[in-house]
């Protein structure tokens, strides 16, 4: 390990109670800067921010600049994600990483702490709690499995068949699974009768062990108590404060019952005889640093609390505590922050400058190489040591690629003390630096993607497991209702109106009775229910009823036939110079593909695999592949894409990737780099953020042979795109396309392999599936992690609306507003301005120029606003990591396939 080097070698307050200043910190400086002191503080360094958003960043950073540092730690206290007084509770991994924090905190010699300022006003468990039902399990020690049990119950762990998540156990024979609070991973526990014979670490997903432990730390399974005496506490406080009958009361029977109620946490201070803050955790050596105006923020978070107070407390059936009974006033809590030594960020008379520069702005267009040539000339005129910060080792590869245009060649390093070390002058790494640095008086810079590109959004990956049945996803319509709209094959459409029982020739027989226009009524006996078809068209309540007595339905089905005829003759004519035509034979190299597999960073749902397998099958065979892969927006069908890619390029063929939007394929562009980032294939995309030059040199690329894998919209189509050997296309919602670009798909379906990827395939499509005509992949798992989605239908009011976007953006996340009418869309804007003030609000509907409307959902994607007001436009399956709450307004308008 290299001796660790400073760059800013920050002075520290001498004592409590006095200040340090430091100013002139630009770009990622006070991350930097705090790492720096955090290595040479006495203590621990709580950071608080004023908001979520800087907790995460700062995490990010500070966790990137210790990686190679056994010694400090870094822990975050995160906000419950919730709003004061809510209804709901925090997921278990947030419960996690707090009860982690809360435990290590007092013992916390070197590291950091970070935490917003809202966080910090929240009254928390005694330490004595956490610290008191904390057990260690060491391997050699006696254990009773079926008490071990009771009391994991009580601490809050949920009995499951199988441990996926924080807080869950499972016990086998003599084998006990359980994923600790505040642990990074579960634990298997092998008894041999009753005393512990291995520990290991195992894998979620495939449940197979991996490595031993000698020992692990259990923490309760959440802040409260439910155990006898913590129920007891409840049920005593809970009388003592609220007059009212409690039979009435959910919450205190769900307590009663041992049961945690969702909410429980803002009744935290019912089960303790007091609560703690988090300054009783802190050791005193704890130096305090300074992030953005917490004062207003906490001011404003105080408010927003006794207003819900005030709203809340007129519910009787669910009486709440008043505010300073779960939350210390932001007044105490900057009282307390005086008694700790202290950093701001400011400029001061006795401030210490930290000498760093904003960088120039280098200007931001996506792959564009005008970004790079300021760069080049900075370069040149400045002669820095330089450190390129690329996202992923995908985009490492890219701009490696697009720095090399301009005569810059950076060597790639690890980490940052790597780079600090080195004598080279030009790097590049993976870093999730959000800005750059510049320190013009030691000749040093670092330059993010985000100075290049502009901003982006790192994905957030999360939970949850479950399997469905492919064979019940598509299903024949058995059962009709009444008033449905029903097709009879020789007398066209009539309304269903029920069963009659009818006598005939003295025999009672049944007949349903169709209804037709001008209210013509058409008995069927139930013998010949296979003359009647449930109506399939648009608007079936207002289905177009046919007129009995005339030839209107023979001449509908007339031109509907030669219709038929045509498009079978068509589609007859493909498919056998298909069958015809032999294809191309994929060979399969399997160590490359093997390992090209292993670095999918999830775990392959089945159906996912099944797809897979499929897929390869068919490029290995000597037919022309034409199969559709079915799947929910983020169930995976982009890995299949990308492993029928890779089998393509492996034997030397192109590969096309179609896509309906530039947003699209600017965002395939950048996972498929990032996957390919290893291998010697090359990547690139045809789009309006690229110049004309820009493209006429892909283009020409792709002609010769020297880019592998191309990624546009429509403009692949186009007669100036030539390739030299092209083997699969793969076609992102085909249903998205216009009639002239899917009557050159069809051309090109004789003669290359074929990979249909579609959330909502169209009828035809799904029927020429269904008919075996194109093969059919159904990827209905959803994958590991993934949490449910939770749905609630509401009358539309401003209060509501208020609450749910505050609690999304609260956690720092983003909301879909769909409001389905473009004439009222900008007053719709305007008034949800008027009720969230601080939200950023874009509009987007599908009456907007092109570039407006893809300028703006690009924003969005970027972050620059929060909600996005918009029409159904939305169906568009981009993706929006950290968009996480819907709301639709008239959700009755919307078909189900829609919402």
């Amino acid at each position: 390990m290299h001796t660790k080097q400073s760059l800013f070698d920050p002075t520290l307050p001498a004592d409590n109670q006095s200040a340090s200043y430091w100013s002139d910190a630009h770009g990622f400086a006070p991350s930097l800067a705090i790492y720096e002191a955090a290595t040479k503080s006495p203590g621990p360094i709580l950071v608080v921010c004023e908001d979520n958003e800087s907790v995460e960043r700062f995490k990010r950073e500070l966790s990137y600049f210790c990686a190679d540092d056994d010694k400090l730690q870094i822990f975050s206290l995160p906000d419950w994600e919730t709003l004061p007084y809510d209804n709901f509770s925090p997921h278990q991994d947030i419960i996690s990483d707090r009860l982690n924090a809360l435990y290590h905190l007092p013992q916390l010699e070197q590291g950091v702490l970070i935490l917003s300022i809202t966080s910090l006003m929240h009254k928390l468990p005694p330490h004595r709690y956490i610290d008191g039902n904390s057990l260690l399990l060491k391997v050699g020690q006696k254990l009773d499995l079926m008490a071990m049990r009771k009391k994991l119950v009580l601490a809050g762990y949920q009995a499951v068949e199988s441990v996926f998540e924080h807080g869950e156990f499972t016990v086998r024979g003599s084998i006990l699974d359980i994923y600790p609070m505040g642990s990074n991973q579960p634990f298997r526990v092998d008894l041999f009768d009753d005393e512990i014979e291995t520990l290991r670490t195992f894998d979620a997903e495939t449940q197979r062990s991996n490595e031993q432990v000698s020992q692990i730390r259990l923490l309760p399974g959440r802040e409260y108590p439910l155990d006898a005496a913590g129920i007891t506490a409840f049920r005593s406080n809970f009388q003592e404060l609220f007059d009212m009958d409690l039979r009435q009361c959910p919450i205190y029977q769900d307590v009663s019952d041992g049961l945690g109620s969702p909410g429980l946490e803002y009744y935290l201070g019912l089960f303790f005889k007091e609560l703690d803050s988090l300054f009783d955790f802190l050791p005193a050596n704890t130096t305090l640093v300074r992030i953005g105006n917490i004062s207003k923020t906490g001011l404003e978070f105080w408010s927003d609390i006794e207003n819900r107070y005030i709203d809340r407390q007129i519910d009787r059936f669910r009486p709440i505590l008043k505010p300073t009974e779960i939350f210390i006033p932001v007044a105490e809590i900057l009282t307390k922050l005086k008694q700790f030594r202290q950093i701001e960020f400011k400029n001061h008379s006795q401030a210490l400058s930290l000498k760093t520069s904003p960088l120039p702005d280098f200007g931001s267009s996506s792959q564009s190489l005008e970004p790079f040539l300021a760069v080049k000339q900075f370069i040149d005129e400045n002669n820095p040591k330089i450190l390129f910060c690329a996202e992923s080792a995908g985009r490492r590869e890219s701009l490696i690629e697009l720095l090399r245009q301009t005569e810059i060649y950076p060597t790639v390093c690890e980490n940052w003390q790597d780079f600090l070390a080195s004598k080279d002058k030009c790097h590049i790494t993976v870093a999730p630096l959000d800005q750059g640095l510049w320190l013009p008086h030691q000749n040093f810079v670092a330059i993010s993607e985000a100075q290049l590109f502009g901003n982006r959004v790192a994905q957030r990956r999360r939970r949850k497991r479950t399997v469905t049945n492919t064979e019940f996803i598509i299903k024949s319509l058995t059962e009709l209702r009444l008033d449905d709209a029903v097709v009879h094959s020789d007398h066209g459409i009539g309304r269903y109106r029920g069963l009659e029982t009818i006598s005939t020739d003295g025999q009672s027989n049944e007949f349903l009775m169709l209804e037709y226009a001008a209210g013509s009524k058409l008995y069927v006996p139930v013998a010949s229910l296979n003359l009647i078809s449930r109506y399939s068209g648009a608007d079936a309540d207002n289905a177009p009823l046919n007129t009995l007595g005339t030839d209107q339905w023979q001449k509908i089905k007339r031109k509907a036939a030669e219709k038929i005829r045509d498009v079978a003759a068509e589609l007859l004519d493909i498919y056998a110079r298909r069958q015809a035509k032999k294809g191309h034979s994929y060979a399969l190299e399997l160590t490359d593909y093997e390992k090209f597999s292993a670095s999918f960073p999830f775990e392959e749902t089945a159906d996912q695999e099944t797809a897979i397998e499929a897929v390869v099958e068919d490029m290995q065979s000597d037919r022309t592949m034409d199969r559709l892969v079915c799947g929910d927006v983020g169930f995976g069908k982009t890995e299949v894409a990308m492993r029928a890619a890779f089998v393509a390029v492996q034997n030397n063929k192109q590969v096309a990737i179609l896509v309906p939007t530039t947003l699209l394929a600017q965002q395939h562009f950048e996972s498929f780099k990032d996957r390919f980032a290893d291998w010697p294939f090359v990547v690139d995309v045809v789009s309006r953020f690229k110049s004309s030059a820009e493209q006429t040199v892909t283009l020409e690329g792709v002609k010769a042979g020297k880019v592998d894998v191309l990624i546009g919209t429509h403009k692949l189509l186009h007669g100036a795109v030539v390739y030299k050997d092209l083997g699969l296309l793969i076609i992102d919602e085909e249903h998205r396309f216009g009639v002239r670009q899917k009557e050159k798909l069809k051309s090109l379906r004789a003669n290359v392999d074929i990979l249909t990827l579609t959330a909502t395939p169209i009828p035809r499509t799904l029927n020429m599936a269904l008919a075996e005509i194109r093969d059919l992949s159904l990827i209905v798992t959803p994958p590991s992690k993934r949490l449910s989605v939770k749905t609630f239908v509401r009358e539309d009011q401003d209060s509501l609306v208020k609450e749910a976007v505050s609690r999304e953006l609260l956690r720092g996340g983003q909301v879909f507003y769909v409001h389905n009418e473009v004439k009222t869309i900008e007053h719709a804007a305007r008034h949800l301005q008027e009720i969230i003030p601080q939200a950023r609000i874009g509009v987007a509907h599908g009456q907007m120029a092109e570039r407006e409307l893809e300028k703006v959902m690009a924003d969005f994607y970027h972050k620059r606003y929060n909600i996005l007001i918009c029409t159904t436009i939305i169906e568009t399956g981009i993706d929006v990591p950290s968009a996480n709450t819907i709301i639709i307004q008239r959700a009755d308008k919307f078909g189900l396939a829609q919402l």
